[in-house]
């Protein structure tokens, strides 16, 4: 089985590589490169929203990653930022889907993952472009699902913040990680593996019932008030 993870050099895109590596034949799409090699991964640099994407005979799953954590107050974001976020998260998910939609459909246990965030469904200060983008791929996540029922299963990952390098700027000591890990229930800032386990099962065989779902790692932020 082929497998290809937008976004996968670093963060979560990378835990989940490291998970699926040696189960399936893995290609990677990232504009940066690769510091830490997946066993076995074949590597494409480059920008999904720019470059020509490359061409993945018998492709089966994709999992797609990039993403921003762009927080300023609303009179500080410029149009652009909006723009850039939309492109990233959105457009670039758009373009990954209609090259690779037509081999996908064809193969057994055929998926899709995405990635949203918390902040679309709770509202958060300083997240309107995130959440903008993000909410957008929420929204794609379920047409699609709708869409390509029975052929292809699509669900979305909506996180609480997660150490990655990322949001390494907002965790930049401790006592920034202690203020971030006190506003949900379980108190803990989420590690990449942690997102990259569920994107595996969610590609897996035993998820085969699940479609069409946002589901909150997020240590209880979405749907808890303690």
């Amino acid at each position: 089985m082929k497998t290809l993870i937008v976004g996968g050099t670093k963060g979560i895109g990378l835990a989940t590589a490291k998970m699926l590596a040696g189960e399936r034949e893995l290609h990677i799409i990232s504009r940066s490169a690769a510091e830490e090699q997946v066993p076995g991964a074949q590597y494409h640099q480059l920008d999904v929203i720019t470059d020509e994407l490359p061409d993945i005979e018998d492709l089966a799953q994709m999992v797609y990653c990039p993403g921003s954590i762009n927080l300023k107050p609303i009179g500080s974001l410029k149009e652009e930022d909006f723009r850039t976020d939309w492109e990233q998260s959105v457009l670039g998910a758009v373009r990954v889907v209609k090259k690779y939609l037509r081999t996908i459909k064809k193969q057994e246990n055929a998926a899709m993952v995405f990635f949203s965030t918390v902040a679309v469904g709770q509202g958060m200060p300083f997240h309107a472009s995130v959440a903008a983008a993000k909410g957008a791929v929420e929204g794609l996540s379920k047409s699609l699902a709708a869409e390509l029922a029975p052929d292809v299963r699509v669900n979305c990952i909506a996180p609480s913040m997660t150490d990655t390098p990322l949001a390494a700027r907002l965790l930049r000591n401790e006592k920034a990680r202690e203020s971030i890990a006190s506003r949900n229930p379980l108190k803990r800032i989420l590690e990449a593996e942690e997102l990259g386990s569920m994107a595996t099962y969610l590609l897996s065989h035993a998820a085969r019932g699940i479609t069409g779902q946002v589901i909150g790692v997020d240590a209880g932020l979405s749907s808890l008030k303690l």
